[in-house]
């Protein structure tokens, strides 16, 4: 797998995975466990729906 989740987009998916877990955990709604996957995105870095939409957030290697 190759990484395709740069800086900033993995920042903003830990935290809203996080905050969407501790929602569900503290009694919200049963949709906010959904957290898990931007966390979990954010975690590794790569996220299955970026290939299949073309895009990609990691900055370009300069050779």
């Amino acid at each position: 797998m190759k990484s395709n989740v740069g800086g900033i987009d993995r920042v903003l998916r830990i935290g809203g995975g996080v905050a969407l877990l501790a929602w569900a955990a503290l009694g919200g709604p049963v949709w906010a466990w959904i957290g898990a996957v931007p966390l979990a995105t954010g975690l590794f870095g790569f996220c299955p729906a970026y290939p299949l939409l073309g895009i990609s957030t990691c900055p370009l290697k300069k050779d």
